[in-house]
């Protein structure tokens, strides 16, 4: 079936909406308040909901992969943002090699975890 869909916005929650707030500017997201404790952040076409809601097991699980186009220049202007020394329980990968392209992963302030990712040519 095709839905011709224009759009897919998950809605991610933070333990700590301000620090979350914070770091996905940080990290490069132009964000809108929509409202007191919702935000939406994009980049081009690309964007997500931040709500200030924490449920731990939720949290715990959610994963986003973004595939972009310059994985290695992604990872350099992240790794030059020390976000790890900035911001309690982040952490940034090195780039792994994997067999249908390659990654890194970037846990948000309150644990989600990212995977910026490009696929290998078929």
């Amino acid at each position: 079936m095709d839905f011709k869909a224009k759009s897919l916005r998950p809605f991610l929650g933070s333990k700590d909406f301000e620090i979350s707030r914070q770091f996905y500017v940080e990290l490069g997201f132009e964000e809108i308040v929509l409202w007191e404790g919702f935000c939406v952040f994009s980049t081009g076409d690309f964007a997500f909901y931040l709500q200030a809601h924490y449920v731990k097991d939720w949290i715990d699980n959610t994963m986003v992969f973004m595939e972009v186009e310059n994985l290695d220049e992604l990872w350099d202007r992240i790794d030059s943002q020390n976000l790890p020394q900035k911001f309690d329980g982040v952490r940034v990968s090195e780039i792994k090699e994997e067999h249908w392209g390659r990654e890194f992963f970037v846990h948000d302030p309150s644990g989600i975890l990212w995977h910026f990712g490009t696929f290998a040519s078929v």
